[in-house]
């Protein structure tokens, strides 16, 4: 058990050097399906067991609520269960929504291809959601629309945002299949080790789909190999092709 207890901290602090922990959220259904950290999984007495039992101690684990106080509690838990890096949010998802709102930048001219583009895809702007919580640069990725990504990114769109299955950009550009569409994003800043809801990140991904070219893609930006799913599957485990197992053998 870590002696020292959670910490408090704050989300722009933590998740830049924890970018595999596990985010959780302790709020109500309702206004989690409103809006929650990017990469987030809901906290409740449901699961609460599931989480302390399956959860490797060694992950970090953030927790946050409405302002900062249930989290404190939730967090204490996890600290006593042996978990050895809890931290809490401070000021919780209600300080965090001010301090995003605070830093966006002034609303920029649309280039005029990417405002077309936009405008066919029935998005309002470039940080919208579309269908199953898609964002722009994410439905951009999965059809490998590569002038648009970029435009995208030189726009300043986020790169931690993800969908409704807590999968980010890169994750859809591996579904795409083009090594260089993945290699755009990672580049960009896009989390390359980035775990959705089930604990599943590309490179799990790339290996299960039996995608070699994108398996050893993300292997060249740095992916890690060794993280395991909530199953507790590492990407080896999942390899469904020989390509991608004698791959990830020699990773």
């Amino acid at each position: 058990m870590d002696q020292r207890g959670p910490t408090h901290d704050r989300a722009t602090h933590f998740q830049p050097h924890h970018p595999s922990a596990l985010l959780l959220d302790a709020r109500d259904a309702e206004n989690v399906a409103r809006g929650s950290l990017p990469g987030s999984l809901r906290l409740s007495r449901d699961n609460q067991d599931e989480l302390l039992l399956r959860t490797d101690k060694r992950r970090p684990v953030l927790i946050y609520c409405y302002h900062g106080h249930a989290s404190q509690t939730w967090a204490r838990m996890f600290a006593d269960f042996g978990f050895a890096s809890v931290h809490d949010l401070i000021d919780g998802y209600a300080g965090w929504a001010r301090s995003r709102a605070a830093a966006a930048p002034q609303a920029r001219p649309l280039a005029p291809e990417l405002a077309g583009w936009l405008a066919h895809e029935g998005f309002a702007d470039p940080q919208a959601r579309g269908a199953h919580g898609n964002t722009p640069l994410m439905v951009a990725a999965w059809r490998g629309a590569a002038d648009i990504v970029e435009a995208l990114l030189r726009h300043g769109v986020p790169l931690d945002a993800v969908n409704n299955d807590g999968n980010n950009a890169l994750w859809l550009a591996c579904v795409h299949g083009d090594p260089k569409g993945v290699e755009t994003l990672a580049a960009a800043g896009v989390p390359i080790d980035h775990a959705n809801l089930t604990g599943a990140t590309c490179l799990m991904y790339a290996a299960s789909a039996g995608k070699a070219q994108i398996a050893r893609a993300l292997l060249a930006l740095g992916a890690n190999p060794g993280l395991r799913s909530q199953d507790d599957y590492t990407a080896l485990d999942m390899a469904a092709s020989l390509d991608c197992l004698q791959l990830l053998r020699h990773a």
